[in-house]
């Protein structure tokens, strides 16, 4: 039972940490030109 007041925060933690890179990738602009990024490897330079 102790085990759980260490996991249950850890686990919030966790998901808060996910959370703020999610948030920091969607604006950021990770993801504003995917099609430009998937067409650029088959490129030759």
């Amino acid at each position: 039972m102790d085990i759980l007041f260490l996991l249950i925060p850890l686990s919030v933690v966790l998901v808060l940490f996910i959370l703020l890179a999610l948030w920091w990738a969607i604006y950021a602009d990770q993801f504003d030109d995917l099609e430009q990024e998937s067409e650029r490897i088959l490129k030759n330079d």
